[in-house]
This record gives C-alpha cells, structure tokens and sequence, in this order.
C-alpha cells in the first residue's frame, strides 16, 4: 500500500515536470524573440552585455539551487547524528557544511552581482524598447528564474520519492 502511494507521488511529480519542462520550452521561445527585438536595436556591446547577463542568470540561480540542496542534505545528516557517530564522520560532515556555507555565501555575492548587472541591462534596454517590450523582459526573467527553482524543487522531489521507493523495495523480503 506504502509502495503503491509513492508510486502514485512519484507518477504525478513526473506528469508536474512534464508540465514545467513545457511551460520552459515556452519560455525559451519567448527569449529568443526577445533576444532578437534586443539584436534589432541595441549596439553589439550593450546585445553582448544582454546575453551575457542572460546566460549568468541561469548559471547563478542554478548554482544557488544545488548548494542549498546539498547545503540541506548535509545539516540534515548531522541532525539525524546521535552518538554512536564516529568522530571521523562527524568530522568529515562538519567539514563539508563549512564548505557548502562558504560557497554558497560565495553564490550569493554572484547573485547580488547579477542584480546589479541585471538593473544595467534593464536600463539600456529602456532606451531602446517600448514600454511594453520592456516589461515583456522583465516577465521573462521573472518566469525564467521561478522556472529554474520550481524545476530543481521537482528533480529534488522525485529523488526523495524514488529513495523511499527504492529503500521500501529492499525493505521488503
């Protein structure tokens, strides 16, 4: 009955991604349109500014998404540590959470970064594109970035899911 429910989760996770790989299909169509309007009028610095920015978005955000997924899976293993735990472990463990915070404070600054970068795009957009055009972008990357974590929250998800269903398998005689 425990294995079937999973299953049943696992199969609508799946059908969700589905749905969330489309709707980024969708959203890559909208940037190339957008990367075209952006060809047409800006200089070729401010497109390569543009792209760049563009391209960064998804590294930065996708960065920040894996560290603080393993960031969470690390203090979830020293939560679950009691004290039979070998000095060794414990100490590897502790050593990597030091690690994953320095790092992601690092992604952080590459986030607030992009910020900057994204408010100097947004600003040379607006002397090119109409108001309209102008908030087509701002959609985008709005759309584009939730994509990305909603994406990473479902791959996140249905590895859990798959675990217990694997665990519950050799589990059971």
């Amino acid at each position: 009955e425990l294995m079937a429910s999973l299953q049943y989760r696992l199969q609508a996770l799946w059908e969700e991604r589905e749905l969330v790989l489309s709707e980024a299909r969708e959203c890559a169509k909208q940037g190339e349109e957008l990367e075209a309007v952006v060809r047409d009028f800006c200089k070729p610095n401010e497109f390569e500014r543009y792209m760049m920015f563009i391209g960064d978005l998804e590294k930065v955000v996708s960065l920040l998404l894996c560290l603080s997924s393993r960031l969470a899976r690390v203090q979830n293993a020293m939560s679950r540590m009691n004290g039979n735990i070998d000095a060794e472990e414990k100490q590897s463990l502790n050593e990597r959470h030091k690690l994953l915070s320095r790092q992601r404070e690092d992604a952080r600054d590459l986030k607030e970064n992009l910020d900057r970068r994204e408010r100097a795009v947004s600003g040379i957009l607006a002397k090119y594109l109409t108001e309209q055009q102008l908030q087509d972008y701002q959609h985008f990357v709005q759309v584009k970035t939730s994509l990305l974590i909603e994406q990473k929250d479902l791959e996140e998800q249905i590895k859990f899911f798959e675990e217990q269903l694997e665990n519950l398998e050799q589990s059971i005689p």
